[in-house]
């Protein structure tokens, strides 16, 4: 059976058109003329997984809070919640601290404006439930107040 012959420059171009799309192979063919360019190694007989690590228990899951809890400040609306009033500057609270009513404790920016969040009462920040720069819903608890 004679052997097909191929353009090395085809395969030259299979080659780089795989680099420039992220493909592992790529086959084109004709009539009964075929080629496929494949990236990486095919392992013939693969290493065996190794076992698993005993499981260890799963921590209890947190207790959920929702709206409905005495301490609750929650945020009045969608956006992304942030801790301090500027990039590097200390934080408006602090687990531990004596807030009073009306005092900035957050700020949710929303729709590229900055809405402070203020306690409602005063007290002392229990729990900070949310880090600065995550996103968060409309009514979701962002700290408990003692």
């Amino acid at each position: 059976m004679p052997r097909p012959e191929f353009d090395p420059d085809l395969i030259r171009e299979l080659a780089e058109l795989l680099d420039e799309t992220g493909l592992s192979e790529i086959e084109v063919g004709g009539g009964d003329n075929r080629i496929r360019v494949a990236r990486g190694t095919v392992a013939q007989n693969p290493a065996p997984a190794p076992a698993a690590a005993p499981a260890s228990p799963a921590p209890e899951p947190a207790p959920v809070l929702n709206a409905s809890h005495p301490g609750a400040v929650t945020s009045p609306m969608v956006g992304t919640v942030y801790s301090s009033p500027e990039p590097g500057s200390p934080p408006f609270i602090q687990a531990g601290d004596s807030v009073t009513e009306g005092q900035t404790l957050m700020i949710v920016e929303a729709m590229k404006t900055m809405n402070p969040i203020r306690a409602p009462r005063s007290g002392t920040v229990g729990r900070i439930l949310v880090e600065n720069g995550a996103p968060v819903e409309y009514g979701e608890v962002l700290l408990l107040l003692q």
